[in-house]
């Protein structure tokens, strides 16, 4: 059964009171507005309008070649479909290089239907993070393994596993905190390290293969119903366990992160 209906709207309030009460809430991504629909009845309250759309739609090897314009179209098909989720929709790569162009293209994703924009880095972009929330663009702060950063990392690495580098991570959200970050997603790191991120941010923590105990857990919808071709270590197929459809599958992804059964141990890195 839905936890959300047609006539309840999630706001960066809503989240900051699951935080508060100690609540999980899920995520997804979708791209059109059918699945966007989909997801917003079966409860999802956070939809992504990805730059993973640049893999799981368009046949590349990484996110890099997504373009603005990409983006605001997605952004808008998902606004058509939306029937109460929060919108967040990603910046593609380079395209908040500078401090003219940043406000360009966040105010373009936010005219599309988005009500928070997500870029990834750490203390690089505490300047542009408190850029866009002065002048009242919402921010998810996007750290740990960042896909646009995927050839100077050298590839898809957990990160933050040594100590040194742990501590670098954690200095750097309380940075994006303080810049005025709403929202912190944390990809790909040791679940201990969320774990103590989680605990030390006032702002809500979603996480992606970060283990159970931050504040949320976001999914490629594509993952999610088992049709990616490549199945990372934090990745559930939903369609597979007795759910006859795909919002069957989606409840019971929003069930699972609800409950504290999803993630479990086999999908964290330690």
């Amino acid at each position: 059964m839905s936890t959300q209906n047609a006539s309840s709207t999630i706001t960066l309030r809503s989240l900051q009171k699951f935080k508060e009460n100690e609540e999980k809430f899920a995520c997804l991504t979708a791209y059109d507005a059918c699945f966007s629909s989909i997801l917003s009845e079966a409860g999802v309250e956070v939809i992504l309008v990805g730059d993973s759309l640049g893999m799981v739609l368009q046949g590349h090897d990484s996110t890099l070649p997504v373009t603005m314009t990409d983006m605001i179209y997605h952004t808008r098909c998902v606004k058509r479909g939306n029937k109460g989720s929060l919108i967040m929709a990603d910046l593609p790569f380079m395209s908040y290089a500078s401090e003219t162009q940043t406000l360009e293209n966040a105010a373009s994703l936010m005219r599309a239907g988005a009500h928070v924009v997500k870029l990834e880095g750490g203390a690089w972009i505490s300047n542009t993070t408190k850029l866009l929330t002065e002048r009242g663009i919402p921010v998810c702060a996007h750290m740990g393994l960042t896909p646009q950063s995927v050839n100077r990392i050298g590839g898809f690495h957990v990160q933050g596993r040594d100590t040194n580098h742990a501590q670098l991570i954690i200095d750097e959200a309380l940075m994006l905190q303080e810049a005025g970050a709403n929202i912190l997603l944390l990809e790909c790191v040791p679940r201990a390290l969320a774990k103590k991120i989680t605990g030390l941010l006032k702002i809500p923590v979603i996480g992606i293969g970060a283990g159970p105990d931050t504040n949320a857990q976001i999914m490629v919808l594509h993952d999610v119903l088992g049709v990616s071709p490549i199945t990372p270590k934090f990745v559930k197929n939903f369609l597979v366990e007795g759910n006859n459809s795909i919002f069957q599958a989606i409840e019971a992804y929003v069930n699972a992160v609800k409950t504290k059964s999803f993630p479990s141990e086999e999908h964290c890195f330690n």
